[in-house]
Protein backbone atom coordinates (compact mmCIF):
# COMPACT_ATOMS: atom_id res chain seq x y z
CA UNK A 1 0.00 0.00 0.00
CA UNK A 2 1.25 3.44 -1.04
CA UNK A 3 2.15 6.11 1.81
CA UNK A 4 -0.55 9.02 1.86
CA UNK A 5 1.28 12.00 2.17
CA UNK A 6 -0.39 15.30 2.47
CA UNK A 7 0.34 18.28 0.63
CA UNK A 8 -0.29 21.83 2.26
CA UNK A 9 -0.24 25.39 0.36
CA UNK A 10 0.69 28.74 2.51
CA UNK A 11 -0.09 32.41 1.25
CA UNK A 12 2.85 34.46 1.29
CA UNK A 13 3.31 36.10 4.51
CA UNK A 14 1.19 33.29 6.38
CA UNK A 15 2.69 31.21 9.67
CA UNK A 16 3.59 27.85 9.14
CA UNK A 17 4.30 26.89 12.69
CA UNK A 18 4.75 29.27 15.58
CA UNK A 19 7.41 28.94 18.62
CA UNK A 20 6.02 27.35 21.71
CA UNK A 21 2.72 25.70 19.99
CA UNK A 22 2.30 22.11 20.96
CA UNK A 23 0.86 21.31 17.72
CA UNK A 24 4.44 19.18 16.58
CA UNK A 25 2.96 15.50 15.64
CA UNK A 26 3.92 16.51 11.95
CA UNK A 27 6.63 17.90 10.19
CA UNK A 28 6.68 19.68 6.74
CA UNK A 29 9.14 18.91 3.52
CA UNK A 30 8.86 22.06 1.10
CA UNK A 31 8.19 21.66 -1.99
CA UNK A 32 8.23 24.73 -3.43
CA UNK A 33 8.87 28.49 -2.36
CA UNK A 34 10.99 30.37 0.10
CA UNK A 35 10.38 30.08 4.32
CA UNK A 36 11.84 32.41 6.98
CA UNK A 37 12.60 30.50 10.75
CA UNK A 38 13.53 32.40 13.36
CA UNK A 39 13.61 32.64 17.10
CA UNK A 40 12.56 34.83 19.92
CA UNK A 41 15.92 34.73 21.46
CA UNK A 42 18.05 34.12 18.17
CA UNK A 43 20.52 37.32 18.25
CA UNK A 44 21.66 36.32 14.37
CA UNK A 45 20.09 36.79 11.22
CA UNK A 46 16.77 34.20 10.73
CA UNK A 47 17.48 31.56 8.21
CA UNK A 48 15.83 30.63 4.95
CA UNK A 49 14.53 27.39 3.69
CA UNK A 50 14.21 26.18 0.28
CA UNK A 51 12.54 23.15 -1.71
CA UNK A 52 13.92 20.12 -0.46
CA UNK A 53 14.41 21.83 3.35
CA UNK A 54 12.52 20.59 6.37
CA UNK A 55 10.36 22.35 8.59
CA UNK A 56 9.29 21.48 12.17
CA UNK A 57 11.22 17.95 12.24
CA UNK A 58 12.62 18.42 15.80
CA UNK A 59 9.75 19.04 17.64
CA UNK A 60 7.81 16.25 15.97
CA UNK A 61 10.64 13.79 16.25
CA UNK A 62 11.27 14.96 20.15
CA UNK A 63 7.86 15.58 20.83
CA UNK A 64 7.98 18.64 22.54
CA UNK A 65 6.93 22.79 21.52
CA UNK A 66 8.06 24.35 18.53
CA UNK A 67 11.11 25.48 18.57
CA UNK A 68 10.89 28.89 16.35
CA UNK A 69 8.22 30.80 14.10
CA UNK A 70 8.33 29.60 10.23
CA UNK A 71 6.63 32.11 7.79
CA UNK A 72 6.01 32.21 4.15
CA UNK A 73 8.47 34.48 1.95
CA UNK A 74 6.31 33.75 -0.86
CA UNK A 75 3.64 31.04 -2.05
CA UNK A 76 4.86 27.74 -0.50
CA UNK A 77 3.65 24.25 -1.00
CA UNK A 78 4.95 21.74 1.81
CA UNK A 79 4.33 18.14 2.03
CA UNK A 80 2.73 17.17 5.68
CA UNK A 81 4.55 14.44 7.42
CA UNK A 82 2.85 12.84 10.40
CA UNK A 83 4.96 11.24 13.17
CA UNK A 84 3.83 7.80 12.75
CA UNK A 85 4.22 8.03 9.47
CA UNK A 86 7.96 8.39 9.03
CA UNK A 87 8.98 4.91 10.18
CA UNK A 88 6.93 3.92 6.78
CA UNK A 89 8.46 6.84 4.96
CA UNK A 90 12.32 6.28 5.70
CA UNK A 91 11.59 2.29 4.32
CA UNK A 92 10.14 3.73 1.26
CA UNK A 93 13.41 6.47 0.95
CA UNK A 94 16.23 5.88 2.69
CA UNK A 95 18.25 8.99 0.84
CA UNK A 96 15.52 11.04 2.59
CA UNK A 97 16.02 9.52 6.11
CA UNK A 98 20.05 9.91 6.15
CA UNK A 99 19.47 13.62 4.82
CA UNK A 100 17.54 14.55 7.80
CA UNK A 101 19.62 12.95 10.16
CA UNK A 102 22.84 14.05 8.24
CA UNK A 103 21.11 17.79 8.38
CA UNK A 104 20.89 16.98 12.26
CA UNK A 105 24.11 15.92 12.47
CA UNK A 106 25.58 19.45 10.84
CA UNK A 107 23.25 21.64 12.97
CA UNK A 108 24.24 20.11 16.11
CA UNK A 109 27.78 20.21 15.28
CA UNK A 110 27.01 24.24 14.36
CA UNK A 111 25.32 24.56 17.93
CA UNK A 112 28.27 22.96 19.89
CA UNK A 113 29.88 25.61 18.94
CA UNK A 114 27.54 28.56 19.60
CA UNK A 115 26.41 27.50 22.99
CA UNK A 116 30.81 26.82 23.76
CA UNK A 117 31.32 30.23 22.39
CA UNK A 118 27.80 31.77 24.81
CA UNK A 119 28.62 29.51 28.13
CA UNK A 120 32.58 29.61 27.93
CA UNK A 121 33.26 33.31 25.63
CA UNK A 122 35.22 30.88 23.34
CA UNK A 123 35.09 27.75 20.54
CA UNK A 124 37.61 25.14 20.82
CA UNK A 125 39.41 24.12 17.54
CA UNK A 126 39.36 20.76 15.91
CA UNK A 127 43.21 20.04 16.08
CA UNK A 128 45.36 17.82 17.73
CA UNK A 129 46.43 20.30 20.12
CA UNK A 130 42.70 20.90 21.37
CA UNK A 131 43.17 17.09 22.52
CA UNK A 132 46.31 17.80 24.45
CA UNK A 133 44.69 20.99 26.10
CA UNK A 134 42.02 18.08 27.12
CA UNK A 135 43.82 16.01 28.65
CA UNK A 136 46.27 18.93 30.63
CA UNK A 137 42.69 19.75 31.70
CA UNK A 138 41.51 17.13 33.27
CA UNK A 139 44.90 15.59 34.51
CA UNK A 140 45.12 19.38 36.50
CA UNK A 141 41.50 18.23 37.57
CA UNK A 142 43.15 15.18 39.31
CA UNK A 143 40.83 12.83 36.65
CA UNK A 144 43.99 10.57 35.64
CA UNK A 145 41.39 8.04 33.86
CA UNK A 146 40.33 10.71 31.25
CA UNK A 147 43.48 12.72 31.09
CA UNK A 148 45.06 9.32 30.42
CA UNK A 149 43.35 8.06 27.51
CA UNK A 150 43.72 11.81 26.08
CA UNK A 151 47.37 11.82 26.49
CA UNK A 152 47.29 8.31 24.33
CA UNK A 153 44.64 10.25 21.68
CA UNK A 154 47.03 13.09 21.32
CA UNK A 155 50.21 11.57 20.92
CA UNK A 156 48.61 9.01 17.84
CA UNK A 157 47.03 12.22 16.42
CA UNK A 158 50.08 14.06 16.27
CA UNK A 159 53.38 11.97 17.43
CA UNK A 160 56.01 14.84 16.82
CA UNK A 161 53.37 17.49 18.14
CA UNK A 162 54.66 20.51 19.98
CA UNK A 163 53.36 19.30 23.34
CA UNK A 164 54.53 15.18 22.25
CA UNK A 165 57.40 15.42 24.76
CA UNK A 166 55.08 16.46 28.19
CA UNK A 167 52.26 14.39 26.56
CA UNK A 168 54.49 10.82 26.20
CA UNK A 169 55.71 11.98 29.82
CA UNK A 170 52.30 12.42 31.30
CA UNK A 171 50.86 8.89 29.95
CA UNK A 172 54.01 6.88 30.55
CA UNK A 173 53.49 8.40 34.13
CA UNK A 174 49.70 8.00 34.84
CA UNK A 175 48.95 4.58 32.51
CA UNK A 176 49.84 2.35 35.69
CA UNK A 177 48.02 3.79 38.14
CA UNK A 178 44.63 4.11 35.68
CA UNK A 179 41.67 2.29 34.68
CA UNK A 180 41.14 3.55 31.03
CA UNK A 181 39.85 0.80 28.45
CA UNK A 182 39.62 1.02 24.77
CA UNK A 183 42.55 3.43 23.68
CA UNK A 184 41.88 1.77 20.38
CA UNK A 185 38.89 0.51 18.44
CA UNK A 186 37.90 -3.09 18.65
CA UNK A 187 35.57 -5.28 16.92
CA UNK A 188 33.46 -5.80 19.67
CA UNK A 189 29.77 -5.37 19.09
CA UNK A 190 29.72 -3.85 22.98
CA UNK A 191 32.10 -2.52 25.15
CA UNK A 192 32.19 -1.61 28.74
CA UNK A 193 33.53 1.63 30.16
CA UNK A 194 34.21 1.59 34.09
CA UNK A 195 32.82 5.31 35.39
CA UNK A 196 35.24 8.32 35.03
CA UNK A 197 36.94 6.91 32.22
CA UNK A 198 37.37 8.57 28.41
CA UNK A 199 35.55 7.20 25.48
CA UNK A 200 36.25 9.05 23.07
CA UNK A 201 38.02 12.96 23.22
CA UNK A 202 37.17 16.37 21.45
CA UNK A 203 38.98 16.80 18.61
CA UNK A 204 39.68 12.99 18.12
CA UNK A 205 39.02 11.26 14.91
CA UNK A 206 36.41 8.72 14.85
CA UNK A 207 34.08 6.27 13.07
CA UNK A 208 31.71 4.78 15.54
CA UNK A 209 28.85 5.84 17.16
CA UNK A 210 27.50 4.03 20.34
CA UNK A 211 24.07 3.06 21.81
CA UNK A 212 23.71 3.21 25.54
CA UNK A 213 22.71 -0.71 26.92
CA UNK A 214 23.33 0.47 30.53
CA UNK A 215 24.76 3.68 32.38
CA UNK A 216 24.96 6.83 31.94
CA UNK A 217 27.42 9.10 29.57
CA UNK A 218 28.30 12.57 29.78
CA UNK A 219 29.21 14.67 26.64
CA UNK A 220 31.53 17.90 27.58
CA UNK A 221 34.09 20.26 26.32
CA UNK A 222 36.90 22.31 27.22
CA UNK A 223 37.82 25.82 26.20
CA UNK A 224 40.27 27.94 27.76
CA UNK A 225 40.41 25.95 31.04
CA UNK A 226 37.14 25.61 31.41
CA UNK A 227 34.78 22.43 31.05
CA UNK A 228 30.84 22.40 30.18
CA UNK A 229 28.48 19.93 29.86
CA UNK A 230 26.60 19.60 26.71
CA UNK A 231 24.56 16.13 27.48
CA UNK A 232 24.10 13.84 30.42
CA UNK A 233 22.79 10.50 28.10
CA UNK A 234 21.30 7.69 29.94
CA UNK A 235 20.22 4.07 28.58
CA UNK A 236 18.66 3.51 25.04
CA UNK A 237 20.32 7.25 23.73
CA UNK A 238 22.70 7.59 21.12
CA UNK A 239 25.74 9.77 20.91
CA UNK A 240 29.34 10.13 18.41
CA UNK A 241 26.94 10.10 15.30
CA UNK A 242 28.79 13.02 14.05
CA UNK A 243 31.96 11.43 13.39
CA UNK A 244 30.26 9.08 11.69
CA UNK A 245 28.23 10.91 9.50
CA UNK A 246 29.98 13.74 8.72
CA UNK A 247 33.65 12.36 8.42
CA UNK A 248 35.03 14.80 10.48
CA UNK A 249 36.77 15.27 14.41
CA UNK A 250 34.79 14.70 17.06
CA UNK A 251 32.90 17.97 18.21
CA UNK A 252 33.17 17.06 22.24
CA UNK A 253 34.44 14.54 24.47
CA UNK A 254 32.29 11.66 25.61
CA UNK A 255 33.14 10.28 29.27
CA UNK A 256 31.41 7.53 31.52
CA UNK A 257 29.69 9.37 34.08
CA UNK A 258 28.82 6.30 35.72
CA UNK A 259 29.78 2.19 34.62
CA UNK A 260 28.45 1.79 31.56
CA UNK A 261 28.02 -0.66 28.25
CA UNK A 262 27.87 0.60 25.05
CA UNK A 263 26.33 -1.18 21.86
CA UNK A 264 29.29 -0.21 19.36
CA UNK A 265 27.95 0.81 15.51
CA UNK A 266 30.43 1.35 12.81
CA UNK A 267 30.01 2.35 9.24
CA UNK A 268 30.18 -0.79 7.78
CA UNK A 269 27.21 -2.34 10.47
CA UNK A 270 25.34 1.39 9.82
CA UNK A 271 25.16 1.13 6.32
CA UNK A 272 23.35 -1.85 6.92
CA UNK A 273 21.64 -0.75 9.45
CA UNK A 274 19.87 1.81 7.48
CA UNK A 275 18.97 -0.35 4.81
CA UNK A 276 17.59 -3.12 6.88
CA UNK A 277 16.10 -1.54 9.97
CA UNK A 278 13.84 1.15 9.81
CA UNK A 279 13.07 1.84 13.14
CA UNK A 280 16.26 2.13 13.91
CA UNK A 281 17.12 4.87 11.60
CA UNK A 282 13.27 6.00 13.19
CA UNK A 283 14.78 6.04 16.69
CA UNK A 284 18.04 7.84 15.58
CA UNK A 285 16.53 10.79 14.41
CA UNK A 286 14.07 10.79 17.65
CA UNK A 287 17.81 10.67 19.55
CA UNK A 288 18.99 13.24 17.66
CA UNK A 289 15.83 16.13 17.60
CA UNK A 290 15.61 15.35 21.19
CA UNK A 291 19.56 16.61 21.57
CA UNK A 292 19.38 19.50 19.13
CA UNK A 293 16.06 20.52 21.01
CA UNK A 294 18.07 20.50 24.35
CA UNK A 295 20.66 22.03 23.20
CA UNK A 296 18.35 24.92 21.74
CA UNK A 297 17.08 25.15 25.30
CA UNK A 298 20.87 25.28 27.11
CA UNK A 299 21.45 28.44 24.04
CA UNK A 300 18.56 29.97 25.79
CA UNK A 301 19.67 28.99 29.13
CA UNK A 302 23.18 30.62 28.08
CA UNK A 303 21.93 34.03 27.58
CA UNK A 304 20.39 34.36 31.38
CA UNK A 305 22.92 36.47 33.39
CA UNK A 306 22.19 35.46 37.06
CA UNK A 307 23.61 32.13 38.01
CA UNK A 308 20.87 30.74 40.15
CA UNK A 309 18.45 31.68 37.28
CA UNK A 310 20.62 29.31 35.52
CA UNK A 311 20.38 26.68 37.24
CA UNK A 312 16.74 27.23 37.78
CA UNK A 313 16.28 27.30 34.05
CA UNK A 314 18.60 24.24 33.79
CA UNK A 315 16.38 21.85 35.73
CA UNK A 316 13.57 22.67 34.35
CA UNK A 317 15.04 21.85 31.39
CA UNK A 318 15.56 18.45 32.87
CA UNK A 319 11.94 18.19 33.85
CA UNK A 320 10.62 19.15 30.55
CA UNK A 321 12.65 16.31 28.91
CA UNK A 322 11.35 14.19 30.76
CA UNK A 323 7.74 15.51 28.96
CA UNK A 324 6.16 15.87 32.72
CA UNK A 325 3.08 17.86 33.30
CA UNK A 326 4.00 21.02 35.18
CA UNK A 327 0.01 21.98 34.52
CA UNK A 328 -0.68 22.24 38.45
CA UNK A 329 1.20 22.95 41.70
CA UNK A 330 3.28 19.92 44.07
CA UNK A 331 3.96 17.33 41.37
CA UNK A 332 7.21 16.30 42.15
CA UNK A 333 10.53 14.66 40.39
CA UNK A 334 13.19 12.94 41.80
CA UNK A 335 16.61 13.45 39.28
CA UNK A 336 19.66 11.54 38.97
CA UNK A 337 21.68 14.71 38.93
CA UNK A 338 23.87 16.78 41.57
CA UNK A 339 23.90 20.78 41.82
CA UNK A 340 27.51 20.47 40.56
CA UNK A 341 26.12 18.68 37.25
CA UNK A 342 23.61 21.61 36.63
CA UNK A 343 26.44 24.03 37.53
CA UNK A 344 28.59 21.97 34.69
CA UNK A 345 25.59 22.23 32.04
CA UNK A 346 25.26 26.33 32.60
CA UNK A 347 29.21 26.69 32.26
CA UNK A 348 28.77 28.57 35.51
CA UNK A 349 32.74 29.84 36.63
CA UNK A 350 34.54 28.23 39.64
CA UNK A 351 34.80 31.28 41.74
CA UNK A 352 30.27 31.74 41.46
CA UNK A 353 30.01 28.32 41.79
CA UNK A 354 29.75 27.42 45.56
CA UNK A 355 27.29 30.64 46.53
CA UNK A 356 25.14 29.13 43.45
CA UNK A 357 24.70 25.59 44.69
CA UNK A 358 24.45 26.93 48.21
CA UNK A 359 21.24 29.28 47.21
CA UNK A 360 20.35 26.79 44.75
CA UNK A 361 20.03 24.02 47.21
CA UNK A 362 17.85 26.58 49.47
CA UNK A 363 15.23 27.21 47.38
CA UNK A 364 11.99 26.59 48.71
CA UNK A 365 11.25 23.63 45.92
CA UNK A 366 14.49 22.50 45.78
CA UNK A 367 15.40 19.49 48.07
CA UNK A 368 18.86 17.09 48.19
CA UNK A 369 18.16 13.53 48.65
CA UNK A 370 21.61 11.63 48.44
CA UNK A 371 22.98 14.27 46.39
CA UNK A 372 20.79 14.54 44.38
CA UNK A 373 18.48 16.87 43.32
CA UNK A 374 14.61 16.43 44.12
CA UNK A 375 12.19 19.10 42.40
CA UNK A 376 9.81 19.50 45.03
CA UNK A 377 7.49 22.03 42.68
CA UNK A 378 8.29 21.15 38.84
CA UNK A 379 5.23 23.28 38.32
CA UNK A 380 7.04 26.04 40.29
CA UNK A 381 10.10 25.42 38.80
CA UNK A 382 8.83 26.08 34.95
CA UNK A 383 6.94 29.45 35.89
CA UNK A 384 10.03 30.96 36.94
CA UNK A 385 12.28 29.33 34.31
CA UNK A 386 9.53 30.55 31.64
CA UNK A 387 9.86 34.38 33.96
CA UNK A 388 13.91 34.42 33.62
CA UNK A 389 13.75 33.35 30.00
CA UNK A 390 11.19 36.09 28.82
CA UNK A 391 12.72 39.29 30.81
CA UNK A 392 16.15 37.41 30.23
CA UNK A 393 17.90 38.11 33.65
Amino acid sequence: MALQLSFVHFKTGSYIVVEGKFNANFFYIVQKGLVQCSKSSDKGQPVRYGPGDFIGVVPCMSGHAQIETAIALTDVTVISVKKEQYPELIAQNTPLALKIIKSFASRMRTMNDILAQLTLNNISSDTAEQIFRTAEYYDNAGLMDIAVFAYYQYLKTKPQGSNAEMAKKRFVALKPRTHAVFYEPTADLTREYPKDTMIFSESQSGAEMFIIQEGQVSISKVVDGKEVTLALLKQGDMFGEMALLEHKPRSASAIAHTDCRLMVVNRSNFDQMVSTQPQLISRLTTTLADRLWSMYRQIENAYLKDPVHKMIDMISLQVEKQKIKCDRPNVQWQSDLTAQDIVNMCGIPANLAPKAVYDFQNLSFIKIIDGKILVKDCYEVSKQAAFFKKTGK
